[in-house]
């Protein structure tokens, strides 16, 4: 570094305030504070500034971090105090955990730039920096083509008619859903069941069209279910359109909406979601005290209560409420459904075929159960759909377990078993640091730190790679137009104990 007159100072000559001002700054992640803290011997001791509990000002600067984090925020004090004491004490490993689960179902921060991806039944979809890709099945309009083309067995570029990038998308088995930087949401797919939301238009929506009833209601996040949609707004309003045989869209019957729709209760009762899930036939809200409501079907138990009548408004599950668990994020598959809690534990419930509860069996759970093999290690991301689950942990391992369907959980040794009933480390992806997985009906598809993106399972529509290959039993790195800015991956620098 430079002062005003050309000369050369050290960053350990700043006053000491200045050190702090430039460490919490909200450009650098908890990453980015340990290299500071390895590789400079003033910000790994302790510092006159900090109070006695800090060792480092490098972690009063985490904590401080975290202090800003909207999700640390919002949990009570005792959540706060158990997440601490989970990380060792270590507010650099906290802060960790927090940017993790924030990006795990949002734009994930790569060496290649910022990332998302989302997995249908036949075909992939990939965010990097706001634009669209695409690669898979064409079929029901969901790729952006028109009648004549079938398939595209590389990532090709979706463009949108407005100017605005997107944000984030969500993919199901026949539509797609995009929500665009400003917050306006546009989908496409197979509209029979008016589950892209253009009011009575039952046809094929080939390209991706904006959905008029949400203009001036901005979005953070979309859902798709089977033949339904989800939207999340920035207010923390739910809406809803689509098929609604079971109640899955929370009005309080089972009439279908055309067009999104506000879930009232959400309001009279004065919730604020945070984040939303589709199921096949049911969805899952979780409000910012970390409550978890459920509606919709709930023949597998998906809904996390002991009935198994389909719920028509939504309904907190009361199991977390009454152990006090905070949750952060939920994921609905289509037999059941998975949850993490504010300490990185992981809990799963429904119908437990196959092993996708990772219980060691195939039970089903009529309540969320904590999935105690999973207890060592810090989960930030879970994922579920058909029979198989998926769990991210902070080092950016993976562990899967389920149905082992045309290689979709990517571990190779099958035996004579094609169901693995408790999770297991995903060796093939073991050394790449993992920041985000997503897994549709037949295909796993995964981002790492580097910015690389890995494909398994199935690959019939060309939804990982050509269709010379039908199907990939181990992670395969999948071909990318945008690799140019590529640094190599080494492994982050040590959080400290």
């Amino acid at each position: 570094m430079a002062d005003n007159s050309g000369r050369p100072f050290c960053i350990g000559d700043l006053p000491a305030h200045l050190i702090l001002e430039i460490l919490s700054s909200g450009q650098l992640c908890a990453s980015d504070l340990a290299c500071f803290e390895t590789t400079c011997r003033m910000f790994s001791g302790v510092h006159a500034l900090e109070p006695i509990q800090f060792l480092s000002i490098v972690e009063f600067a985490a904590c401080r971090h975290c202090e800003d984090n909207s999700i640390f925020s919002s949990l009570p004090p005792d959540a706060r105090s158990k997440l601490l004491r989970r990380c060792g004490d270590n507010w650099k490993k906290v802060l960790r955990f927090l940017q993790s689960v924030e990006q795990s179902f949002s734009s994930v921060k790569t060496s290649a730039g910022e990332m998302q991806i989302a997995t249908g039944k036949y075909h992939t979809l990939l965010v990097h920096d706001m634009s669209v890709y695409f690669c898979g099945s064409s079929l029901s309009g969901v790729l952006d083509h028109d009648r004549e083309t079938k398939q595209s067995a590389a990532f090709s570029r979706i463009d949108f008619p407005s100017p605005s990038r997107v944000a984030h998308i969500s993919a199901s088995h026949n539509h797609a859903a995009f929500v665009l930087q400003s917050g306006e949401v546009f989908t496409c797919g197979d509209n029979s069941s008016f589950c892209c939301g253009h009011g009575e238009v039952s046809r094929i929506v080939f390209r991706p069209t904006a959905v008029e009833t949400m203009k001036g209601i901005p979005c953070k996040q979309v859902a798709t279910g089977i033949n339904f949609t989800v939207f999340l707004t920035l207010q923390g309003q739910v809406y809803t359109c689509g098929s609604n045989e079971h109640g899955q869209l929370g009005h309080g019957d089972t009439s279908d909406r055309p067009v999104p729709t506000v879930i009232e209760v959400f309001e009279e009762q004065g919730h604020n979601i945070v984040q939303i899930a589709a199921g096949a036939s049911y969805t899952l809200a979780v409000t910012d005290d970390g409550t978890v409501h459920s509606f919709g079907s709930c023949t597998n138990f998906c809904l996390g209560y002991e009935e198994q009548h389909d719920q028509l408004v939504p309904r907190a599950i009361q199991s977390f409420k009454s152990r006090n668990i905070h949750i952060l994020r939920v994921s609905a598959g289509d037999e059941h459904a998975v949850a993490l809690d504010s300490s990185g534990y992981v809990y799963t419930w429904g119908r437990g075929y196959c092993g996708a509860l990772g219980h060691g069996d195939e039970i089903n759970q009529t309540s969320p159960e904590l999935l105690n093999s999973m207890k060592c290690n810090i989960a930030v991301q879970v994922f579920a759909r058909k029979r198989k689950t998926f769990v991210v942990t902070d080092e950016g391992l993976v562990f899967a377990f389920g149905w082992m369907c045309f290689g979709s959980l990517g571990l190779s040794d099958r035996g004579s078993s094609d169901k693995v009933m408790e999770p297991r480390l995903l060796s093939g992806l073991s050394s790449h640091r993992v920041s985000q997985i997503s897994t549709g009906a037949y295909h796993t598809v995964a981002v790492t730190k580097r910015g690389d993106v890995f494909g398994f399972g199935d690959n019939e529509k060309a939804q990982i790679g050509p269709a010379h290959t039908l199907s990939y039993l181990e992670p395969t790195e999948m071909a990318l137009p945008l690799h140019s800015n590529m640094v190599e991956d080494c492994p982050p620098p040590p959080l400290g104990s």
